[in-house]
């Protein structure tokens, strides 16, 4: 028996949940490995925003991106947030960044792309034990990506 109040359905809905944007370090260049080139993008500080999710990101988060030959970094990234109202949230995210030459030229210049100038989509996780916020915990959540100057933004999705 199912405790979820949504009933499954052979139809997905996206609705826009909040935005994040977040400030990143220069990225620490680890080089070609086995798997691909491993490059570091420490999380600094950032801002959520949206209807119900208001956060600072805090600092001590990372992306450990790994870009592979075939032009697509995969990032795994973990941060946290406080809320305005004082709850902590952990959030994990996988996804993948088209390098193209938007990315390229935007890396380079501390300059942005549009949300569709690349590929860039993620899947973040939250967690949380405070219940103000405990529906973070009980959906799926989808993401598109930009990079902006000396950062990223995100539009964060709940899957319905």
């Amino acid at each position: 028996m199912s405790t979820l109040s949504t009933p499954v359905t052979s139809e997905l809905r996206l609705v826009e949940e909040f935005a994040v944007r977040a400030e990143i370090r220069p990225p620490l260049e680890v080089g070609s490995g086995p798997f691909g080139s491993r490059m570091i993008f420490e999380l600094v500080a950032g801002r959520a925003t949206g209807e119900r999710f208001n956060a600072e990101v805090l600092s001590g988060g990372a992306d450990w991106a790994l870009i592979g030959p075939d032009g697509l970094a995969r990032i795994d990234v973990r941060s946290q947030f406080r809320t305005d109202d004082g709850a902590f949230v952990y959030v994990q995210y996988h996804g993948l960044i088209e390098m193209n030459e938007a990315v390229g030229a935007a890396l380079a210049t501390g300059g942005e792309t549009g949300f569709g100038d690349q590929y860039f989509r993620t899947t973040p996780r939250f967690e949380t034990g405070d219940e103000r916020y405990s529906w973070l915990n009980r959906r799926v959540f989808l993401a598109a990506g930009r990079i902006v100057p000396g950062g990223i933004e995100y539009r964060i999705h709940r899957v319905d």
